[in-house]
């Protein structure tokens, strides 16, 4: 299936929610920012045009400056959030380059995002950290709303291939072993109810790209969100990595990607799969075989097997990484879920006819 043979005059407004971590969600959420309207009433980019656009967190990073402030502060970590408000930010204003900002010299600020600090301060002053989200992107003037798939202070609970257990994001990222299951602590963790709302209402669902197990898996395994997602009338698309990741996924297929989201979600809960048709320069398949990274083989009959209908495109950018084509991955996924959306409403109307 190529969504670029989708009818472009019949364009619709639809109602987003990508959900992800890390910098394969931020990407994405720079594409589909495009195409909402801006304070004109005017979207950066032809086609179709988006009414709302959220994105879900992930919040189990316990490295780096959100690690710190996580066991300093006992807050949510911030990362994640923060990159993907810069990224629905205006990209040329201040107070975004600012938020991006790393202080690279002195004691306690070393290694801390203005942006994370900023976050952590506010969370303290208003003693809740999704009102600090929220404030955080009415400063920025974001084209959309950021929410942590829990506010629950989580770990990662890792069961890997040879029966050891390993605790918390960066422990499991490090592991040689093969991450078999993964779980959070406390299990019974809930998602806020913006998220669940913001998922029953929404004509397009994504999850990807983005680390399997560290950016993708942990907002799946968070009680209430799969099964939000399966009931959802949204057009669900996975959005599949360019290449495997060390420590996470080296040897896996596209469909093993899949397989391994429907295990731990407990059931199928996505359509479509974008699978990047792109041929990967030989320099760039150079930069990521020191860790015996390689793109991603794209098994169609095991994917369709799964129940998985998959799409194609060229999404490799050109910039000299193995990243995705935001802009293009944008377009695609909003022109799928418009024809199908369409196709759906054609079949209603015929019914009624009949």
């Amino acid at each position: 299936m190529n969504p670029a043979n989708a009818n472009t005059g019949l364009l619709a407004s639809l109602n987003v929610v990508a959900i992800g971590g890390g910098t394969g969600l931020s990407t994405l959420l720079r594409g589909l920012k495009r195409h909402v309207p801006g304070p004109d009433g005017i979207a950066d980019a032809s086609g179709p045009l988006v009414s709302h656009l959220t994105g879900v967190v992930t919040v189990t990073d316990d490295g780096g400056s959100s690690g710190r402030l996580r066991k300093e502060f006992g807050i949510i970590p911030p990362g994640d959030i923060r990159n993907c408000l810069t990224a629905l930010s205006e990209d040329e204003a201040l107070l975004s380059r600012l938020f991006r900002y790393r202080f690279t010299v002195g004691e306690g600020l070393e290694g801390h995002s203005f942006g994370n600090l900023f976050l952590t301060a506010l969370a303290d002053v208003t003693g809740d950290f999704t009102e600090a989200v929220k404030l955080s992107s009415a400063i920025l003037k974001t084209r959309g709303d950021i929410f942590p798939s829990t506010t629950a202070y989580v770990q990662l609970d890792g069961h890997m291939d040879d029966g050891s257990r390993v605790r918390g994001e960066t422990n499991i990222s490090a592991s040689n072993r093969r991450i078999l299951k993964l779980r959070l602590v406390p299990a019974n963790a809930k998602p806020i109810p913006q998220t669940l709302h913001a998922i029953a209402e929404a004509d397009l669902i994504t999850i990807g790209p983005g680390s399997l197990f560290t950016s993708l898996v942990p907002n799946i395994i968070v009680r209430g969100i799969p099964q939000a997602i399966a009931e959802s009338r949204a057009v669900k698309v996975f959005v599949c990595n360019l290449m495997t990741q060390a420590n996470e996924s080296l040897g896996l297929t596209a469909a093993d990607h899949i397989r391994a989201l429907f295990d731990h979600a407990g059931r199928k809960f996505f359509d479509y799969a974008m699978l990047s048709t792109a041929e990967i320069p030989a320099d760039i398949r150079e930069k990521y075989a020191a860790e015996r990274a390689e793109p991603i083989i794209n098994d169609l009959d095991r994917v369709r097997a799964l129940g998985v209908e998959p799409v194609l495109g060229e999404y490799l950018d050109g910039s000299g990484m193995a990243r995705h084509d935001s802009r293009r991955i944008a377009m695609d996924l909003l022109l799928l879920a418009t024809r199908v959306r369409q196709q759906a409403q054609g079949t209603m109307l015929a019914d009624v006819i009949q």
